[in-house]
């Protein structure tokens, strides 16, 4: 029998209500076993100490199979902080250049599209997650004064660009599904950077001649995410760009409450962190009212993973037979069910 040692970050927000559900669930498998070890990482950890990740913090965290992260993001302290200071610093330090953010519209979730049903969306967003956009480069000059310059410098480099674009067209093949790969960019104004992305992607493509490809604008794509969600099955985009997508995705299958998160390292030479992508949702702390649903499918990806395909899949159909039975469930996706309701019937189904 497997057994794995997870390094748990619970963070921010509602992040340790629905760790809370995901660490019950994974408890609940027979198959593999798990010691979950807590780490005060967060923004209340800041205040406290001046720092998110203590001194050694991210050495200790190494020596871990998996991070099981919830969220980050403080009402009181800037997001630039917060995003700077934690999540980004493990996603770099650990090389998890590839998130991956899958998007399923299940049986029995209402999508705010009309016409749109159980098994018509079924897409998932590769982000380049080290560098780009988020790279924190720049600075700025003559603050608090009319000359103030501020400078934000996107970093794209041939390793990182190839090897992001290569994993959508290794997932495209693991899939098996529509053997596509829709790559975003905004080439037309970015004439650097962007038009340099296209190049790689070009470059290649022509390794995997047996899947379709696509090349969209990312204003573009945003309009095909609502209009045409159904043709998109592999979608491969820098980090602010694939960033941006998700929450789309994320709206037209229900609920930013069904949207899992994984920031892998594919080579396995440190741990993955896997989490919901919804983030600290400051309006349903302690209420009890926040859909665990998005971190459980990260759990399942997260156990998928370490090599327990039948585990991941037993969670899957947990959820599955949950929302298509429609009983228990939180008020984002029409219910009435607290979070822990909601974490208690998948693992009762999971029995």
């Amino acid at each position: 029998m497997s057994h794995y040692n997870i390094a748990v970050i619970s963070g921010d927000g509602v992040g340790p209500e629905v760790i809370e559900e995901g660490k019950k669930v994974l408890n609940a498998l027979s198959a593999p076993t798990f010691t979950f070890t807590d780490f005060e990482w967060s923004s209340n950890y800041y205040r406290q100490t001046g720092q998110f990740i203590p001194d050694g913090g991210l050495d200790e965290a190494a020596n871990y199979d998996a991070i099981f992260f919830g969220a980050v993001g403080d009402a009181e302290i800037q997001d630039h902080i917060t995003l700077n200071n934690l999540i980004l610093p493990i996603r770099r330090r650990f090389d998890q250049y590839a998130c991956v953010r899958p998007a399923y519209l299940y049986e029995g979730v209402q999508s705010p599209l009309i016409e749109k049903y159980g098994g018509d969306i079924d897409l998932v967003v590769i982000r380049e997650n080290t560098e780009g956009e988020y790279a924190d480069v720049g600075g700025r000059l003559y603050q608090q004064s009319n000359q103030e310059v501020a400078v934000q410098t996107s970093v794209f480099t041939r390793h990182g660009t190839e090897r992001i674009i290569r994993y959508a067209f290794e997932e495209a093949r693991r899939r098996q599904k529509k053997n596509k790969v829709t790559s975003i960019t905004k080439s037309n104004a970015q004439g650097y950077s962007m038009v340099f992305w296209d190049e790689v992607f070009e470059q290649v493509k022509s390794d995997y001649p047996d899947i379709k490809t696509e090349s969209l604008l990312i204003d573009a794509a945003a309009m095909d995410f609502v209009r045409r969600p159904e043709d998109f099955d592999v979608v491969v985009a820098s980090n602010l760009f694939g960033d941006i997508l998700t929450d789309i995705s994320a709206a037209t299958v229900g609920s930013m409450g069904l949207a899992p998160s994984a920031n892998l390292n594919p080579d396995r030479e440190f741990p993955s962190m896997f989490e919901p992508v919804h983030g600290s949702a400051f309006e349903l702390i302690g209420k009890g009212l926040v859909n665990p649903l998005a971190t459980i499918l990260a759990a399942a990806m997260m156990v998928e993973f370490l090599g327990d395909n039948d585990a991941g899949a037993h969670i899957r159909k947990a959820v599955s037979d949950n929302l298509r039975e429609n009983k228990v469930r939180t008020p984002d996706i029409g219910g009435t069910s607290t979070t822990t309701d909601v974490g208690d019937d998948i693992m009762r189904r999971m029995s």
